[in-house]
């Protein structure tokens, strides 16, 4: 079965719709204040990413399953605008992540592995955005991707928006690691990606904010911030994550100020939240404060308003966490 665990969370938070607005809030269909996505091709929304040549359209790609495609959707509408034809790479395999580096460069992040390691590389599709948003095919550039530690799974990408380096950050239940690019990557030889830091979250996607200082990472029961300094991270607190079926995706908006949550299914929500500190042109006041690595929230964390929706996720993760446990003990 895939993702069976993912989608038992996703059953057990469906009364999430019958929380207080404040809990889990309707998305409205208006621009970064949250949209559905309604293109119908669209059933696994793995990745989001803010366009900064076309203001209120957001990339998205499925998981898996689809070809080599990604959609532009419209924000004020929740319709696909335009659907892009990779050319120039074999057929993904499992993509899992989009982001939008310097100069307008789309990077597509076809790293998952949902048996932990069986693929001995993985690929990385860079194309330019294109300046006119219709049905179209653009030949993109493919990158094989190796770890310096062994294969992993993967399903979060991120592009330095500064300097152009990528950065991934592996998918481990009880947490994983940042791993660095080489400052280019070559598409004439394997790219090694480095370990540099750890990450405490069971990842399932992350965003670097537009002004390169923030570090926004989610999993299906809550996310994490940290302060971004090129490669080095520092924590700063618990991000106010939606309750959502299954939370594949995040991004932040154009301007910093929100950030983007995207689940799964068809007809899936995309959900905002209010970026720490902001996240804008302006360092958050927060980020020049100590580490939180004890896991205390920062100044956008949810300290001493705990939220229904909050229980809810604790309740969801418990119950979880339990039948990961006796799935194993009942496993031939």
């Amino acid at each position: 079965m895939r993702r069976p665990f993912a989608l038992l969370a996703g059953a057990l938070l469906v009364g999430a719709c019958a929380l207080p607005a404040s809990a889990a809030t309707a998305a409205d269909g208006k621009g970064d204040k949250g949209f559905t996505i309604t293109d119908p091709r669209i059933t696994e929304s793995s990745g989001l990413a803010a366009s900064p040549l076309h203001p209120g359209i957001y990339w998205t790609h499925n998981d898996s399953d689809d070809g080599p495609y990604i959609y532009a959707v419209d924000s004020a509408t929740g319709r696909t605008v335009a659907r892009v034809t990779l050319s120039g790479i074999g057929r993904p395999r499992d993509v899992e992540a989009i982001s939008i580096g310097p100069d307008d460069q789309i990077y597509v992040g076809d790293i998952g592995d949902n048996l932990g390691g069986k693929w001995p590389y993985v690929w990385i599709y860079q194309l330019s955005e294109p300046k006119k948003l219709v049905d179209q095919t653009i030949r993109a550039t493919q990158y094989v991707v190796k770890y310096s530690d062994g294969a992993r799974n993967a399903e979060s990408l991120v592009v330095d928006p500064k300097t152009g380096r990528p950065y991934i950050i592996d998918k481990n239940e009880d947490g994983g690691h940042l791993f660095e690019g080489p400052a280019k990557l070559s598409s004439s030889g394997t790219n090694i990606f480095r370990p540099v830091a750890t990450v405490d979250l069971w990842a399932t996607d992350a965003a670097i904010s537009p002004n390169g200082r923030q570090l926004a990472v989610r999993g299906y029961f809550g996310g994490i911030y940290y302060d971004w300094n090129g490669g080095r991270i520092k924590r700063e607190g618990r991000l106010d994550v939606p309750l959502q079926g299954q939370g594949e995706s995040v991004t932040y908006s154009l301007d910093g100020t929100k950030l983007l949550y995207g689940s799964e299914g068809s007809d899936s929500p995309v959900q905002a939240e209010d970026a720490p500190g902001g996240a804008g042109a302006a360092k958050s006041p927060s980020s020049s404060g100590s580490s939180n690595a004890s896991g205390s929230d920062g100044a956008g964390g949810t300290s001493g308003n705990i939220k229904v929706g909050a229980v809810a996720v604790v309740v969801a993760g418990a119950v979880l966490f339990g039948a990961r446990r006796l799935f194993r003990r009942n496993r031939p």
